[in-house]
């Protein structure tokens, strides 16, 4: 049976700004206490609000590794002012542009997971250049432009180490969902047919796939 978090930890999931449904959430958390028993970190890409750091800091924490989250904290592109996830709430009112970083922090200290985690505040190609450790887990939760989610692929896919999970959200095949989730699709199919990965499982748009062998 897959591992579940406990039902407080699920509650503040739950009660996180953010996208991710619940159930998505489990198959996540799933992953991660898998990956986790590599003894390595794990990897997100794409913070936001900290829903789903949530998830991976527990995971992380039932391991007594580290979990990671990458962002700039300035929004993807389909959250900025005038687009359907924008959320003003979000907006620092003295600079006029997105900032996540309060309320993730926020997030994790309601959970009571803030020693569990490292925030790396930056865009992801270039922490990801300076990166050079194995991690146990990738989540590419990041931009849904082609270029942004090719750049969080290269840039990390690399740093899995072999039978480590690389768990990809938001993949839509639907043409009609070219904003939302056509990029990760097309990632996803690229990983596969890259070689170095085997699907493991999908629950709707999470996607995650091991590493088992080079030539990402």
């Amino acid at each position: 049976m897959p591992a579940a978090p406990e039902p407080e930890i699920l509650a503040a999931f739950e009660a996180a700004k953010g996208f991710m449904p619940p159930h998505e959430g489990l198959a996540l958390y799933a992953a991660a206490v898998e990956a986790g028993r590599l003894g390595l970190p794990l990897l997100e890409v794409g913070t936001y609000c900290g829903r789903s750091t949530i998830l991976l800091a527990d995971a992380a924490r039932r391991a007594g590794v580290t979990a990671l989250t990458v962002d700039h904290h300035r929004g993807s592109e389909e959250q900025q002012p005038g687009w359907d996830y924008h959320d003003p709430e979000t907006v620092d009112p003295e600079i006029g542009l997105m900032d996540t970083l309060p309320a993730f922090r926020r997030t994790l200290h309601r959970a009571g997971l803030e020693d569990h985690v490292v925030a790396l505040v930056g865009r992801s190609p270039q922490v990801a250049a300076v990166w050079n450790s194995p991690v146990g887990l990738v989540f590419v939760d990041g931009g849904h432009t082609d270029e942004h989610a090719n750049a969080d692929y290269e840039g990390w896919a690399p740093h899995l180490a072999e039978g480590g999970l690389l768990a990809i959200h938001d993949v839509f095949p639907d043409p009609e969902d070219e904003f939302t989730g056509q990029a990760p699709y097309r990632v996803y199919l690229r990983a596969l047919a890259s070689g170095a990965f085997t699907e493991v499982s999908a629950t709707d748009s999470l996607r995650v796939l091991r590493r088992t062998g080079a030539g990402i």
